[in-house]
This record gives C-alpha cells, sequence and structure tokens, in this order.
C-alpha cells in the first residue's frame, strides 16, 4: 500500500525511489540457465547468458547497471547490446548475478502483460531491424525492450499507479493511455523510465532511441514498442495496418507483405488483410 505520503509523489520521487530497488528478473531466465547449463555444462556461453537477458528487461537492465559500473571504472565503451554486457562482466559474473535475483511475481497481470508487450516490442525490433544494414538490430532491440521499464517498475512496486491509469482508461474517464497516466499519476511513465535511465547513467544511445530523437534508428525502435502495444490488442486492431506502412517507410527495401509477417502469432490471413490495408494507406489517391 502506498502511503500518503507517496500518493503526492512526483516523477523524481518516483525515479528516485524506484531507481533504489533491488531490480528481479522473471522467473523463466533462472529455469532457462538451469536448462542451459544442465544441457551444456562447462560448454555454456556468452552468447547463451545474452540471448537469455534479451528476453527479459528487468535482467537486461541489471546487467546493463552492473556493465555500466564496470565501464566506468575502465573507461570502456558504453554497452548497446545484451551480449556486450555480458562480456564486459564476463560470463562468471552474470552467472552469479542471474541466480541470485530475486524473481519478479508472474501473479501479477499487469507486469505479466506488460512485460509480454516489452518482449514483442525486442522481438520485432530484431526482425524488421535486419532489413536495414544501416543499423544494428540489437540496438533497436534492446531500446524496445527497456522503453516501457518505468512501468514495469510500478507493477513490480507501486502497482496502485498503474491499476489507477488502466481503471480511468477503461471507465472513460481517460481517452488514451498517456492521458490516464497523467490524470492518475501526474505524469507519463515514459518520462519515468527517462528519468531512471538518467539516474544510472544508462548508454547516451540507448537513452536517445528511448526518448524518440528524430532519425531512423529512434523511429523504428519507437515504431516497434507502438505496433507491439497494438498487436497484444489483438489481430484486428486498426492501428496495425498504419504500423505497417510506417514501417515500410522506414525500411524502403522490405516489401509490405515481408513486413507484415514477421508480426508473430498471426495467421496468414490476418497477415493478408493487414499487408492489403497497410498498401492502401501508402497507395497515392485516385489509385
Amino acid at each position: 500500500m502506498l502511503s500518503e505520503h507517496q500518493k503526492r509523489w512526483g516523477v523524481d520521487q518516483w525515479a528516485a525511489y524506484l531507481s533504489g530497488r533491488e531490480l528481479p528478473c522473471m522467473p523463466r531466465s533462472k529455469v532457462r540457465l538451469l536448462e542451459l547449463e544442465a544441457e551444456r555444462g562447462e560448454r555454456l556461453a556468452a552468447i547463451d547468458l545474452a540471448d537469455i537477458a534479451a528476453a527479459d528487461p528487468f535482467l537486461c537492465l541489471r546487467l546493463l547497471r552492473e556493465a555500466e559500473g564496470h565501464r566506468a571504472q575502465r573507461l570502456g565503451h558504453e554497452t548497446t547490446n545484451p551480449l556486450g554486457t555480458v562480456m564486459q562482466l564476463g560470463t562468471d559474473a552474470v552467472h552469479k548475478l542471474m541466480l541470485d535475483s530475486p524473481e519478479t511475481d508472474e501473479a501479477n497481470a499487469g507486469l505479466a502483460e506488460c512485460e509480454a508487450r516489452a518482449h514483442l516490442a525486442s522481438r520485432l525490433a530484431l526482425r524488421w531491424g535486419a532489413a536495414r544494414a544501416d543499423i544494428s538490430p540489437d540496438e533497436i532491440a534492446m531500446a524496445s525492450l527497456l522503453a516501457e521499464i518505468g512501468e514495469l517498475l510500478l507493477w513490480s512496486f507501486a502497482e496502485e499507479l498503474p491499476l489507477a491509469a488502466l481503471e480511468a482508461l477503461h471507465s472513460g474517464h481517460s481517452a488514451r493511455s498517456l492521458q490516464a497516466q497523467v490524470d492518475t499519476c501526474g505524469f507519463r511513465f515514459k518520462d519515468l523510465t527517462l528519468k531512471c535511465a538518467l539516474i544510472w547513467n544508462l548508454p547516451t544511445l540507448l537513452t536517445q532511441l528511448i526518448r524518440g530523437i528524430d532519425n531512423t534508428r529512434a523511429n523504428l525502435s519507437r515504431l516497434c514498442v507502438d505496433t507491439a502495444r497494438h498487436l497484444s490488442s489483438g489481430p484486428d486492431d486498426p492501428a496495425l495496418p498504419a504500423d505497417i506502412a510506417a514501417a515500410k517507410e522506414i525500411i524502403p527495401g522490405a516489401s509490405i507483405e515481408w513486413l507484415a509477417e514477421q508480426l508473430p502469432g498471426l495467421s496468414e490471413e490476418q497477415v493478408a488483410v493487414i499487408a492489403l490495408k497497410a498498401g492502401e494507406i501508402l497507395a497515392p489517391p485516385g489509385h
């Protein structure tokens, strides 16, 4: 339960409070680690650990924060992908950190839904990002995975806030998710993400991608986050064709059909409908 004092906190107070919590990991990450250990033993590689972290926003953030601490001591390069964090820390340290992490509550429906969107956005970033040779898909994926970490932290440590925002949205008091956040909490959850990123000294590139400066990489990362949110509403979400149309403009070398096919969990018919509608959005007037 939040105290009366906490209910009056703004984004700065929440960022300071949440940045001091010990970051958990998803229970599945530990399960996967133990499975791989049993299967590969001493042959467990850095890439195996990186793959586990790339599918868990909490664990990814925890490793990134640790890696940034080591980098600051050694003045190395900024770490902007999961494999880089594992290489920076060493496999033994990562292994211990993963096993020692507290676990999130998978029974928390709001947290599970938000985390699933983050994972979906990162998978989409890897798929779409691979179609542009001038960007690193891993960096886009990491930014997409961490873009909603502010909301994830609230679900973990102060779930009354995101619950209040959902209630305002579903009851019709607020028209959109962002408006519901401001109406009930006084700030956007994205602003909380950015404040925490600042406190933690996360790599500048990742912070810029999450903030959404107007360049190809940031636009693609933001589009992946938006598309994951729309996709979580179901294949009939009316925003999905517009998302595919936007992806086509960012990735002109890919076909509309291929871009739509990268949306996970859809049938061929659903993909075809989305691609057709996206094509209509992009068609010049009168055609």
